[in-house]
């Protein structure tokens, strides 16, 4: 059932391939225990290997699947030593020198040490949030369940003789619970992190412009507002950026909307490698853009526009005739004291209608900063 659930996840986000992983996983690991109590027309040995295989495999994917849902690099090699030597031991315990004690171990240790891999590469991510430190939590405790609880069984109950003894045994009754539990727990985890991918696309693409690429409207708005709030906390400067493209509406009449498109995303691929991760750029109207930087101050800002405009209008745009040229206007203001957003586009605007009222394609800068309210203290008497 596990196993079709996030087949059915995978098949509506075919972009997350770890669902479709974690889906093989669960089948898998259902397969090992059908194996275990359905003997194949082959014989009890091969039913057995299979079996053990699943279990391998389940416990593989698994992990795998975790790792790379996190962006961590998976460890092939390790999965691939541990569940390979595992196997090839319990070959050996199977078919050269029987033994289903030796069996037992071999096969919990391999899984127990695939569990502590995805432990280790979830150490490094495990403060991200609940979900992070939920499966690490549980890497470990499948680690430690493979391990602990395999000797301490068999060491309190003896080596088991036949499959009989060990179906009546407390080891496969822990055995079943245990996995039942941790494989419930471990689902729900990765569903809620399935969940959290969704609601993050979903906000991203709320918060994205699409033809640009760069954060629309709201999402520079609430970008913004984080940011300012950081920067007034820590008393770091903040400078904004705004940019008007010019004439566009004789470009897109001469060359076509297609072509103004083109001019719209190449000039926000430009804004967005020069501002970085740090600041915020957004398209906030149709060819006006917007930049806050942190860590700037006016004469920054100045240096960042100046920069910007002379790249842009020196460079060929993809689309338009060779020789055509696209241009912008900049406006430029610096936050002064506890500032907002709003006051502060305002004057970064006004900057801007004097660049595009001055021949455009040019840097103005707003000296201007608010009003400060002083409070007369009354004149003393006599």
């Amino acid at each position: 059932m596990l196993g079709a659930a996030f087949a059915v996840l995978w098949s509506y986000q075919r972009n997350r391939p770890y669902l479709a992983v974690l889906a093989a996983s669960y089948a898998f690991a259902g397969g090992g225990f059908l194996f275990q109590h359905f003997t194949l027309p082959v014989g009890l040995a091969p039913s057995k290997f299979l079996s053990n295989l699943c279990f391998c495999v389940s416990g593989s994917c698994l992990v795998g699947a975790i790792v790379a849902r996190y962006g961590r690099p998976v460890p092939y090699a390790g999965i691939g030593v541990l569940a390979g030597s595992g196997m090839a031991a319990f070959c050996w315990f199977l078919f050269v020198q029987p033994d289903l004690t030796w069996r037992i171990l071999v096969v919990n240790f391999a899984l127990g040490g695939i569990s502590l891999l995805a432990a280790a590469e979830l150490r490094v991510i495990r403060d991200n949030g609940p979900t992070e430190r939920m499966l690490f939590v549980l890497a470990l405790l499948s680690g430690l369940n493979f391990f602990v609880r395999t000797l301490a069984v068999i060491i309190a109950h003896g080596p088991f003789k036949s499959y009989a003894d060990l179906y009546a045994s407390s080891y496969w009754t822990t055995a079943l619970l245990l996995q039942a539990l941790l494989s419930l727990t471990i689902a729900l985890s990765l569903f809620t992190a399935a969940a959290l991918d969704v609601m993050k696309a979903l906000k991203a693409e709320t918060h994205t412009d699409p033809l640009s690429g760069i954060l629309n409207r709201r999402g520079f708005e609430e970008r913004s507002a984080q940011l300012l709030d950081q920067c007034g906390k820590a008393g770091f400067p903040v400078a904004l950026v705004l940019a008007d493209l010019d004439h566009f509406k004789a470009l897109n009449d001469q060359y076509g909307h297609e072509a103004g498109d083109r001019v719209i995303a190449d000039f926000a691929a430009k804004l967005r490698s020069a501002t970085g991760v740090r600041g915020a750029a957004g398209r906030i109207g149709g060819e006006e853009f917007a930049v806050l930087l942190p860590l700037c101050d006016l004469a920054s800002a100045r240096l960042f526009a100046e920069a910007i405009r002379a790249f842009y209008s020196a460079g060929a745009v993809d689309g338009l005739p060779p020789g055509a040229r696209v241009t912008a206007s900049f406006g430029v203001a610096a936050r002064s004291g506890t500032e907002g957003l709003m006051p502060l586009m305002r004057r970064a605007d006004e900057a801007l209608y004097k660049a595009k009222k001055n021949g455009r394609n040019s840097v103005r800068l707003s000296y201007e900063r608010p009003e400060t309210v002083f409070v007369a203290e009354p004149l003393a008497a006599g």
